[in-house]
């Protein structure tokens, strides 16, 4: 479709706020140029409480007074404070059952603890299945079986993600798509609260939705706000598919019998025998406080009322040197090139006529580290999310060219979906569903804090599918999805020259000309019927009023 037809169709099937959004587009040049910059060696991989950080919030704000934004964050100022602590683990040693281990190989452990050592001495491990405690589901993994002082050894993802027809499992948690119960911090997270020590995840790539580099990439780091609201783990990690067969092995179980267990509603935890777990390691504690950066444009008519645009200023920082003597894991694509687009965005917004409602830009700190900065707003937000109309988030973006599609995370969801397909259709394009909803991407991402309370959110995020590209199809998508997987939170993530960055511009520019309409028009997208965020966001209706 040629293009001014496409437009003229889509603005016919949107309200007429839709004519607000601005004409010119996102400039592909433009986000190259500022992605080189942020995932330059002189930034050091962006890790929070880091110089990196400093000379990012530095250069973030700098480019929002620039465009003539205002300061968007706490008491006037530019920024949020989210005080973290960082904790590292050195060299230690770690053995389950006399049996020792070596960190990165066969296990991968952190802790979030701001302890001078993580110490673990003779502690049991219990066998959870899933570890999923479910009562809407009627599904219960656990059973009161007491966790106290013991390591709990979870399965990755959700009871229904192996599921075959018959089992109890099947169909309880929606399929293959992963619920939060599927995610490795509730996992960690309940294991805490049922006074677990620590807390073992059993590896594989399909239930994990990334590999064993991924896992072992922070390099024992680990960040947690400096004032947690729950209890945490003395050690969390993961254990290497091998080695966890290895392990019940010498326990006289078989680990695959036990993953067909734990599909069953009457699966009861299984200890392992045998001395524990032993583990021990000095941890150097840095506290920090990390900030969010947010500016804003205040609306012309109903400033109280919110739209707001999110993506991740921080990376990995620094690690182990790769094969070609490089430390630094810049986090080109994760997510220096989402900042971009909000740039892009904000710079846009400045220079069009302030629409009714406000407009928030956000870039969060902490992402990387468990949504540490999203979820401190979420938690301490400077906008009430109840006013806050919707978040639309941008988290990694594909690199090679123009695409006939748009990839979608978590379909279903919301209203704002409806607003994509005809911002889609725009450009002469299509919406596609995400390609493996297994992977829980709908919960890894910072939208995710506001949609827990209830904000309405959409999430474009590239890693979602292979994209349908113009030049190559869904092959040459399938392609470039292999070989960025291949440098996720790795120090190959780096900006090139070679990137093509026309298709990422036109989804910037599909969530620019989203928020545009919202700030000009004045309904509230909803929930569908199902989610579960529906009841949280019905809660707040009364503040919104017949708004």
């Amino acid at each position: 479709m040629h293009r001014s037809a496409a437009l003229a169709f889509a603005l016919a099937a949107l309200p007429l706020a839709a004519a607000a959004a601005p004409a010119d587009p996102v400039s592909p040049a433009a986000l190259s140029v500022d992605v080189k910059v942020l995932a330059s060696d002189a930034f050091g991989g962006r890790a929070p409480g880091t110089p990196g950080e400093a000379k990012t919030v530095e250069w973030l704000v700098a480019q929002f007074k620039a465009a003539g934004l205002q300061p968007g964050g706490a008491n006037g100022s530019w920024t949020q404070a989210v005080p973290l602590v960082r904790t590292q683990l050195g060299a230690g040693t770690v053995s389950a059952n006399g049996t020792a281990w070596t960190m990165g190989r066969e296990v991968y452990l952190s802790t979030v603890r701001p302890l001078a050592r993580a110490t673990i001495a003779h502690a049991p491990l219990v066998f959870v299945g899933y570890g999923v405690t479910a009562p809407e589901r009627q599904w219960d993994d656990v059973k009161g079986v007491d966790l106290k002082g013991k390591v709990a050894v979870f399965l990755v993802n959700d009871p229904d993600f192996e599921a075959a027809p018959g089992d109890d499992a099947s169909g309880r948690f929606g399929g293959r798509r992963m619920t939060y119960y599927g995610r490795w911090t509730y996992k960690f997270e309940e294991a805490a609260r049922r006074g677990a020590v620590g807390a073992l995840i059993v590896h594989d790539t399909a239930g994990a939705g990334y590999g064993w580099p991924t896992v072992t990439a922070p390099g024992g780091e680990n960040y947690d706000v400096a004032t947690p609201p729950a209890p945490r783990l003395m050690l969390q990690g993961w254990i290497e598919g091998d080695a966890a067969t290895r392990l019940f092995a010498a326990s006289g179980l078989d680990l695959a019998q036990l993953r067909r267990a734990a599909r069953r509603a009457d699966f009861r935890p299984v200890a392992l025998t045998g001395s524990g777990l032993d583990a021990d390691f000095p941890v150097a504690v840095t506290r920090a406080e990390s900030r969010n950066v947010l500016a804003k444009l205040v609306g012309r008519t109903r400033p109280d009322e919110v739209v707001m645009y999110g993506a991740h200023w921080d990376a990995y920082g620094e690690g182990k040197p790769d094969a070609d003597g490089r430390r630094i894991r810049p986090g080109a694509n994760d997510d220096a090139l989402g900042t971009a687009g909000v740039l892009a965005i904000a710079r846009a917004a400045a220079r069009a006529p302030r629409p009714a409602r406000t407009q928030v830009f956000a870039l969060w700190t902490g992402e990387e580290r468990g949504l540490l900065g999203s979820e401190t707003y979420a938690t301490h937000p400077i906008y009430p999310v109840a006013t806050t109309v919707a978040n639309l988030t941008l988290d990694i973006l594909q690199t090679a060219g123009p695409a006939r599609d748009v990839l979608l995370v978590g379909a279903g969801q919301n209203a704002l979906e409806d607003r994509l397909a005809a911002a889609a259709r725009a450009q002469g394009r299509t919406v596609t569903p995400e390609a493996l909803p297994e992977r829980g991407l709908f919960y890894r991402a910072d939208h995710f804090s506001l949609a827990r309370r209830g904000v309405p959110t959409l999430l474009l995020m590239g890693i979602s599918g292979a994209p349908d590209l113009v030049t190559g199809g869904r092959t040459a998508g399938q392609a470039w999805l292999e070989a960025y997987m291949r440098c996720y939170h790795q120090t190959c993530d780096a900006w090139s020259p070679d990137w093509d960055l026309r298709g990422a511009a036109a989804d910037v520019d599909l969530i620019r000309r989203i928020g545009t309409e919202l700030a000009a028009g004045a309904d509230w997208p909803a929930w569908n019927p199902g989610s579960e965020f529906k009841a949280i966001r019905a809660e707040t209706a009364a503040q919104r009023g017949t708004r």
